[in-house]
């Protein structure tokens, strides 16, 4: 490992090399390298998806074998030259651009004006657009002919988290790739080889945990297990995760569970009363809790009708009543005066919601009773 003053992070040491490294987006690793295969690459790319979930990591990727020597090559060979220098973000043919700071009109057409020029060392001039949402009207506007009619050695890959802001002129000119939140065990195992190669003894618990808290980035992950390995030293535990980052263990959670399920008020008052004492995030625990509701509800609609998960048998519709009065309660809980007193209210509310019918079942139970009296007689 590098001296103190040289040190890299977790999350640029253990980024991406390659299409085999990328994690929980195979969808787009096999359309792209069969893209290089065929030969039939385009000459602009959306990448859209949620934070740390490989985005600007994929262009790098994509844009290495795409240049590398003897290339196109969806698999190069990354101790060459050029392989490197895109990389390390070198590469005078790959131009990475921040969106939030270089979006004026002036600079697109800079930009637009660069295009013209042959690449120095490579097979294509790429540019690599990140937050290109952040680009205003003007500028979209400036790069939408080029967009549409680039020279034969440029490629665009823009990225961006909020797709909905990026003019539909500029999306309908583009190949667009979502990426996905990468699931939770790939995640644990991903960080699991990290801290195997780090020398760290992480418990599986505080990898799941990590891997809770990163909401499908692995590049949160892998931030999270940084600060972790910084707080631990070599040895990370389940506990600590929970301590430092305020997240209920799993008993607190199973006990709130069969509070809601059994509409146990005494408990459910006790659960979020421990939670206050331990200095637990309660907006972080509304969502755990609205997880484990939505599994359970999952489990139901399985089983056709009913599923015990949360602790006692519950209804298809209960379990949506249930898991609906949680998710409202998010705004309040998150901005509210007192969050302890919205807590409270949200899980309560939630068994109300859980016990009550709706007037439509209500009316065809009472149909269905009265079709069975009329019969009888």
């Amino acid at each position: 490992m590098a001296e103190t003053g040289g040190y890299q992070v977790i999350a640029r040491r253990w980024r991406p090399k390659g299409f085999d490294d990328l994690v929980g987006q195979e969808h787009i690793v096999r359309t792209l390298k069969n893209a290089i295969k065929i030969g039939r690459i385009a000459h602009a790319y959306l990448f859209v998806g949620p934070r740390g979930t490989g985005k600007t990591s994929t262009a790098r990727v994509f844009a290495k074998a795409l240049n590398a020597e003897g290339g196109p090559n969806p698999d190069p060979e990354d101790s060459s030259a050029v392989s490197q220098a895109i990389m390390a973000g070198n590469c005078m043919d790959v131009i990475e651009i921040d969106g939030a700071s270089n979006n004026s009109v002036d600079q697109i057409r800079s930009l637009r004006e660069d295009c013209q020029y042959a690449p120095s060392q490579c097979t294509f001039k790429i540019y690599i657009i990140d937050e290109v949402h952040m680009l205003t009207t003007q500028a979209f506007n400036a790069l939408l002919k080029t967009l549409e009619e680039p020279p034969s050695h440029v490629k665009f890959i823009f990225a961006t988290t909020e797709a909905q802001k990026v003019l539909p002129t500029i999306v309908s000119r583009c190949q667009r790739f979502e990426f996905r939140p990468i699931p939770e065990p790939l995640i644990v195992e991903r960080l699991a080889q990290i801290a195997q190669a780090e020398e760290i003894d992480a418990e599986t618990a505080a990898l799941e945990s990590i891997a809770r808290l990163a909401n499908g980035g692995m590049r949160d992950a892998q931030s999270i297990l940084d600060q972790m390995i910084s707080f631990c030293g070599r040895t990370v535990v389940a506990g600590d995760v929970l301590d430092v980052y305020g997240l209920a263990s799993e008993e607190i959670l199973g006990s709130l569970c069969a509070g809601l399920a059994k509409a146990d008020y005494a408990a459910i008052i006790d659960g979020c009363d421990t939670l206050v004492r331990e200095g637990r995030d309660l907006y972080r625990t509304l969502l755990d809790l609205e997880a484990r509701v939505r599994a359970a509800l999952l489990d139901a609609v399985a089983s056709k009708g009913e599923s015990a998960r949360l602790g006692a048998p519950l209804s298809t519709e209960s379990l949506m009543r249930m898991l609906d009065a949680l998710h409202s309660s998010e705004g309040a809980v998150l901005k509210g005066l007192s969050d302890k007193v919205n807590f409270e209210l949200a899980l309560l509310k939630a068994v109300e919601a859980s016990r009550a019918r709706a007037i439509d079942t209500v009316i065809r139970d009472l149909s269905r009773i009265a079709a069975g009296g009329e019969k009888k007689k």
